[in-house]
């Protein structure tokens, strides 16, 4: 199984908080830690990462023995994130719609990589690419998602092609049921404090306690699943 804790902006503009989180994180047993590049990153704004912010990033992730990842949301975000070398991107739902350009560009030129793809705002039955490389995460572009937002949620994941799930809900249940439903990749927003307001992502959160339930719980289901329980 592949956690992903998904940082995003939850460290509230505070760089130095991203320490703490990512450190927080591992001890929970995500696998990843992801972050968000190109988005709401303008002057003054909450999520301005440069090179020597992710160059920062990485040495705390690699000190903490943790993957880093980032979601790649503009031209100029992918453009600094070619001066690194990571071994796994993320491409966000919002740029299969708003950006299909710069996703095909994504794709075509990072074929040894990993490449995570949501596909919350993806209306097409066929998948966006073919490429073995690319896991697809389904998941639903409403923050938070209810369980009205549900009703396609997938049955089986390994019979629709998906590899695993990019979750918004509150609480981690949903996850868990996605798990028990084949998916090998979840993706889930950490917080160190849900009730913070600063962005609207805390509330669909999990804190470490909480994710670290969802590795353990979801690790135990995983092995079930494998038994053909």
């Amino acid at each position: 199984m592949i956690f992903i804790a998904e940082i995003g902006l939850n460290y509230n503009g505070n760089f130095d908080l991203i320490y703490e989180m990512i450190k927080k994180a591992k001890y929970s047993g995500a696998t990843i830690c992801k972050f968000q590049l190109g988005w709401r990153d303008g002057p003054g704004e909450i999520n301005q990462l440069d090179q020597k912010k992710i160059n920062q990033i990485i040495i705390w992730c690699e000190y903490f023995n943790v993957e880093c990842m980032f979601s790649i949301i503009s031209e100029k975000a992918y453009t600094l994130i070619k001066k690194f070398n990571f071994n796994k991107l993320k491409i966000a739902s919002r740029s299969l719609k708003y950006n299909f350009d710069l996703v095909k560009k994504i794709v075509n030129e990072n074929k040894k990589k990993k490449i995570y793809m949501s596909l919350g705002m993806w209306q097409k039955k066929k998948l966006p690419f073919k490429n073995s490389n690319i896991d697809y995460l389904w998941c639903v572009s409403k923050y938070p998602t209810y369980n009205k937002d549900l009703k396609k949620f997938p049955k089986n994941f390994i019979k629709s092609n998906l590899k695993g799930y990019s979750d918004h809900t509150i609480g981690i249940d949903t996850c868990l049921i996605a798990i028990s439903r084949g998916a090998k990749v979840i993706e889930k927003h950490f917080t160190l404090d849900k009730s913070n307001t600063t962005i609207r992502d805390h509330a669909l959160s999990a804190t470490p306690d909480e994710f670290k339930q969802l590795v353990e719980i979801g690790t135990e289901i995983e092995k079930k699943v494998k038994f053909g329980i």
